[in-house]
């Protein structure tokens, strides 16, 4: 049998003549490999979150806007700066004395006279300094050349002779504080305002002008040994005891006596000595008087507390 001869490019129509009918394509156009979709991307799975772990949730801005800030306050809104006040002047304490009136006071005319009368209602000129000062040659409680061993030079001697006397008969003195400078004075009262109260210290401390201290003519004496110096436990020692006895045989007095507040405005003081000469020592010794009295003067009631 002869067979049929189908040249080359007759056969490739035919093929594909025979491939279109088969799948019923009526397009004899290749599929373009443009026309074919990619392949989807593979996605990895989402990664879980650590247990436990707050999220920080943050807000996204809007796409195609930009995003909302909050506005600025308005000027009344902002926070103001503090105020800077001024400071409040410190203004210095006031000392004692000066926190409390004190009444008019009288002052002395003669303050060099041996007798000049010192209380709670006459005073000593301003800054008065005897002139005569010096130092008594007895036993003292205090350091050599204290300026509280001073006394006025006819008191430094009756002192000499008092305290030879009193050894003699076997009672040994020594002086605790004689004479005190304004300054002094005044920084031992303030002292002890701030310690009892101004009314319960000018019981039994001066306020400075009216002490006997700054005349150079008074002096507070204790025992050789110290015990009960200027306290009230000297009361009673036989040191006070000569004393009371034989102090105005050499012209001096116990100036505070006891039962004499209300007349000297201090409390009893048996180691208060004050020199007034031997004449009105002896006077005042015999009749048991108090220097106010013996120069019929007004009595302090009004400060006994």
């Amino acid at each position: 049998m002869r067979s049929l001869h189908i040249p080359r490019k007759n056969q490739l129509l035919l093929v594909s003549t025979v491939i279109l009918l088969l799948t019923g394509c009526s397009s004899a156009a290749a599929p373009n490999q443009s026309d074919t979709p990619a392949p989807t991307e593979k996605t990895e799975p989402a990664q879980p979150s650590e247990p436990n772990k707050p999220t920080e949730t943050v807000p996204k801005p809007t796409e195609g806007k930009p995003p909302v800030t909050t506005p600025p306050k308005a000027p009344a809104e902002q926070e103001k700066p503090p105020v800077k006040t001024k400071p409040v002047e410190q203004k210095p304490s006031k000392t004692p004395t000066e926190s409390a009136p004190m009444p008019d006071l009288e002052v002395v005319g003669e303050p060099q006279s041996m007798t000049v009368l010192v209380n709670k209602q006459r005073q000593l000129p301003d800054n008065y300094q005897p002139t005569d000062l010096v130092f008594p040659n007895v036993p003292y409680l205090l350091p050599a050349k204290s300026e509280k061993r001073q006394m006025r030079k006819e008191a430094a001697e009756a002192l000499e002779q008092l305290f030879a006397a009193a050894k003699a008969d076997g009672v040994s003195l020594a002086g605790v504080s004689a004479y005190r400078s304004h300054a002094y004075q005044k920084a031992l009262f303030n002292r002890y305002v701030q310690k009892d109260g101004l009314e319960k210290a000018r019981t039994y401390s001066a306020v400075p002008g009216t002490s006997e201290h700054e005349t150079g003519l008074a002096i507070d004496v204790s025992g050789a040994d110290g015990k009960c110096a200027a306290t009230s436990c000297f009361a009673g020692t036989k040191e006070a005891v000569w004393l009371a006895q034989h102090a105005q045989e050499y012209g001096f007095i116990i100036r505070y006596p006891e039962g004499k507040d209300d007349i000297t405005g201090y409390m009893y003081e048996p180691w208060h000595l004050r020199y007034v000469g031997n004449e009105v020592a002896q006077a005042i010794g015999e009749k048991q008087l108090t220097l106010e009295e013996y120069f019929g003067v007004a009595a302090v009631s009004s400060d006994k507390k």
